[in-house]
């Protein structure tokens, strides 16, 4: 294989490389023979045996069968060894705590939600180490067997402070000891994310915005957020703060100051759950009863599946509804759409997409009157769980990144 520029071409570092191609190649094919590893990489058959050989060795591969029943003859068939390492994932929401565990080939093998109704479940810290063990009590794992833990929670800890800021409406997770705390009662590799930069991690890496550089994933549920990818980098800010894009303020809603105190304004107010309900009432739409975000959901979801089916539903108050909303939202993206000029925007969280590919069509026509730069808007594909999903994606990138080094 060819060295990557500036690395020292020493065997190790060959070999290395060569091992984490074969292992990614694994990874994506899931079983390979060492003939076809071999023609991937483009290395000899007694190098790629080698390279098998070693990996198996060191526990990294297992041979799991061969190609009976396969026209030729029969070859052995090589595969990651899932329990090389695993990792765990927790999302933290004001109303439960959903954790997750998966092996190094990212197959989720236990999971865990926490209800925590009005903070009774105890402190965060306790919260955490809860949801946490029973995802691994539900994997048949002990905690010692993780190695690497990450948190999404909405809102950012401020590297500067270690105190988490953007998320007042999230109790007991801003006192300034808590990161100690929770390295103390979980003694592996910790790591914190924003909620929706986590969301956009899963995009990226297995959804809409696999294969683009720049994009921005506007997140609409319990809040409106933002995520900014720029040259394949998530950016975050000097305090965590990029893309708190819920405060930012927009024409359509009054100024709103010291915003961060009444945790509400802007875009928020413009084109969040809140204001989706406010104009389905304003039009006469039965709203049904839930909390915001899911009320919100469920009306938009109804009023495009009308849009969709007949004629009626674009002219009358379904097609209105999908209309208001369209407009705040992509009053809220033409601010981000100047600033940041995007290849893609992706529509993520339950409210937005339960509009579907209706409420995205509007947004879109909307967008190319109020934005010189006209991005592509897509749904989010990465439907079930994207933070949590995100947050394994994460874990498990630094993992293989450190287990599957060979060179050391």
């Amino acid at each position: 294989m060819a060295r990557m520029a500036g690395t020292p071409g020493t065997p190790r570092v060959l070999r290395a490389m060569n091992d984490r191609a074969a292992l990614d190649l694994l990874l994506e094919h899931g079983t390979l023979s060492r003939t076809r590893i071999g023609k991937l990489t483009g290395l000899s058959k007694p190098t790629a045996s080698q390279l098998l050989a070693r990996l198996e060795a060191a526990g990294l591969v297992l041979a799991t069968g061969t190609t009976a029943g396969r026209p030729g003859p029969n070859a052995q068939l090589y595969s990651v060894n899932p329990a090389a390492a695993h990792v765990a994932a927790l999302d933290v929401t004001t109303e439960r705590i959903r954790a997750a565990v998966a092996d190094i080939t990212g197959r989720t093998v236990g999971s865990f939600r926490l209800p925590t109704p009005h903070h009774r479940a105890g402190s965060a810290v306790e919260q955490v180490v809860r949801a946490l063990e029973g995802a691994v009590k539900a994997a048949g794992l002990s905690r010692s067997d993780l190695h690497r833990v990450v948190i999404g929670t909405p809102g950012a800890f401020d590297p500067s402070t270690g105190r988490l800021r953007y998320a007042s409406h999230l109790p007991g997770w801003h006192s300034p000891a808590l990161l100690d705390e929770l390295a103390a009662a979980l003694p592996m590799p910790l790591e914190y994310d924003n909620d929706v930069n986590l969301a956009a991690v899963a995009e990226q890496r297995i959804g809409a915005a696999a294969g683009h550089g720049d994009f921005v994933l506007l997140w609409n549920e319990e809040g409106i957020g933002a995520a900014v990818v720029i040259g394949g980098r998530l950016h975050r800010g000097w305090t965590g703060g990029a893309g708190e894009v819920g405060f930012l303020p927009v024409p359509g809603t009054p100024l709103v100051r010291n915003v961060a105190k009444t945790n509400n304004g802007g875009f928020q107010e413009l084109a969040g759950c809140n204001a989706v309900l406010r104009h389905a009432r304003d039009l006469g739409i039965e709203v049904p009863a839930g909390s915001l975000p899911d009320a919100a959901a469920d009306v938009l979801e109804q009023a495009a599946d009308r849009y969709r089916q007949d004629a009626d539903g674009r002219t009358g108050r379904s097609a209105e509804l999908l209309a208001r909303c369209a407009t705040g939202t992509a009053v809220g993206l033409a601010s981000l759409v100047a600033v940041l000029d995007p290849e893609l925007i992706v529509l993520s969280g339950d409210v937005t997409q339960a509009g579907g590919e209706p409420l995205r069509a509007l947004i879109q026509a909307e967008l190319a009157e109020l934005a010189v730069p006209r991005p592509r808007l897509v749904l989010g594909t990465v439907r079930m769980h994207p933070v949590l999903t995100g947050a394994l994606e994460s874990a498990l990138a630094t993992t293989r990144d450190e287990v599957f080094d060979t060179s050391r």
